[in-house]
């Protein structure tokens, strides 16, 4: 997906919004994220390979998101989203390991930092808006800012990378009450060179006629596989949110 193209949505939509009903959606989440694995080898084929997770101790950490979005015509939504992500791991290998061309050695203790920040535009569109059941699908330009990094007394060495991702965006909802509903939503994508999932299913439950609760679990997985980096994560979250229709 160009980006130029996705942009070229955005005034359109604008145009739409003085025409039609438009409202505003605001989205506060937060909770707590567990790591399953985080593999890792910098380079790829000259650095080691090793597991943030399983052979360091990966603390548990608290994570908090931002969403803003605008729904026009009941139909079309355009959405920003910025969720950072910051992980700490300490702990000691059991042999040199060999991280962005420097060497730690073996049995000294290592700590380790892993950011995934996540900046993300979103256009989706409702393709299905019944009283029960409702299916919107669309894409997201997501800018990914990660980074890892090793320190172990005087040795420290981190590596960055950032830039665009195109991710296919859904968002499906089966009101199974008048105010309780069930959510699974998202963005994902999958290529040779790697993968992409954020995926959240939960209950979502109104509160009063603009304020809506949510909770479940959101699912993080994904990474890279090229010659610069290989990494791949799995994260769990345990999800709350607040949501304001204005």
């Amino acid at each position: 997906m160009d980006i130029r193209y996705g942009l070229m949505v955005v005034p359109l939509l604008l145009a739409l919004s003085f025409s039609s009903g438009a409202s505003w959606l605001f989205d506060v989440e937060t909770g707590l994220v567990a790591c399953d694995y985080n593999d890792v080898a910098i380079p790829r084929d000259t650095g080691t390979r090793f597991s943030l997770s399983d052979e360091l101790d990966f603390n548990y950490g608290s994570y908090i998101r931002f969403r803003a979005g605008y729904l026009i015509a009941g139909r079309h939504y355009l959405g920003a989203l910025v969720a950072p992500l910051r992980l700490k791991a300490r702990g000691t290998f059991d042999r040199d390991v060999s991280f962005n061309g420097t060497e730690f050695p073996a049995d000294t203790v290592v700590n380790a930092k892993y950011r995934f920040d996540s900046y993300r535009l979103t256009y989706r569109y409702k393709l299905v808006d019944k009283t029960k059941f409702e299916l919107g699908v669309g894409g997201t330009i997501k800018i990914r800012d990660a980074e890892i990094s090793l320190t172990s007394g005087t040795l420290s060495s981190s590596k960055k990378n950032t830039g665009p991702v195109p991710l296919v965006n859904f968002a499906f909802l089966w009101n199974f009450t008048d105010k309780a509903s069930f959510m699974v939503s998202g963005d994902a994508l999958a290529a040779p060179q790697g993968r992409a999932e954020d995926i959240f299913a939960g209950i979502k439950y109104g509160i009063a006629p603009n304020l809506s609760l949510r909770g479940g679990y959101r699912l993080l997985e994904g990474g890279a596989d090229v010659e610069e980096v290989y990494n791949f994560t799995l994260i769990h979250y345990a999800a709350i949110a607040a949501l304001i229709n204005l």
